[in-house]
Formats: C-alpha cells, sequence, structure tokens
C-alpha cells in the first residue's frame, strides 16, 4: 500500500491573505483563492491550504493554561537562518517571544500561527 503526504491544511480568519503571506516567504505561487479557502504550492511539490474558520481564535505560542494553544506548526528548512528570519519578517511575520534552540528561529503568521525557520 503506497501512501504520500501532498498537503496540509492550516485553519485560519483569512485564508486568501494567509496564502498571500506564505506565498511571498516561500517564492511560490497562490495557486487557487476562493472566499473561504486558498493554496499555495511550492516548488517542492507540497500544498498548504488555508480554510476559513468562521470562529478562528489565535494560538498562543509557547503554550499557556487556558489558551488557544498550537497543535501543528510548519517547520521550514532555511539556507542561512538570519537572511531567511530577515524575509519572514519583511514579509509580515513577527518573531517569537521565545526562542528555544540557537540554530531555529520561531516566528507568527499575520493570524498568529507559529512555524519554525532550521538550519
Amino acid at each position: 500500500m503506497g501512501l504520500r503526504l501532498t498537503s496540509v491544511t492550516v485553519g485560519c480568519a483569512r485564508p486568501r491573505e494567509l496564502a498571500e503571506f506564505y506565498a511571498r516567504l516561500l517564492d511560490a505561487p497562490v495557486s487557487a483563492a476562493e472566499p473561504e479557502w486558498a493554496q499555495v504550492r511550492t516548488r517542492d511539490g507540497l500544498t498548504v491550504n488555508f480554510e476559513l474558520e468562521r470562529e478562528f481564535t489565535a494560538p498562543v505560542w509557547p503554550s499557556e493554561p487556558g489558551a488557544q494553544n498550537a497543535t501543528q506548526h510548519l517547520d521550514i528548512e532555511v539556507d542561512d537562518l538570519a537572511a531567511a528570519t530577515e524575509h519572514a519578517v519583511a514579509c509580515g511575520a513577527v518573531l517569537a517571544r521565545v526562542q528555544p534552540q540557537a540554530d531555529v528561529r520561531v516566528l507568527l503568521d499575520p493570524d498568529g500561527h507559529p512555524f519554525c525557520l532550521f538550519t
């Protein structure tokens, strides 16, 4: 039996805007966009879908008792951590207040989802 992961879906408040952010971040096209759903397809063939959640609450990272905690995040491998972090911030990401490792940068996308850049 052959299984192959082809996509990840992220629940969010603003699908089109979040897809546009990740398209800039990853230098990849927005391959589909509708009012409640949008999609980015990376050069490596991974598809990231963004789906409207009407009752979306931005996650808190790191986890805090009683808060909406992040249940997953994207890991993005980079060649130059400092340059990639600067690029992510220029695209609209925010550097998270806690940075747990020297070779990883945790950032928050415009809807508050954490993602990691790593070398």
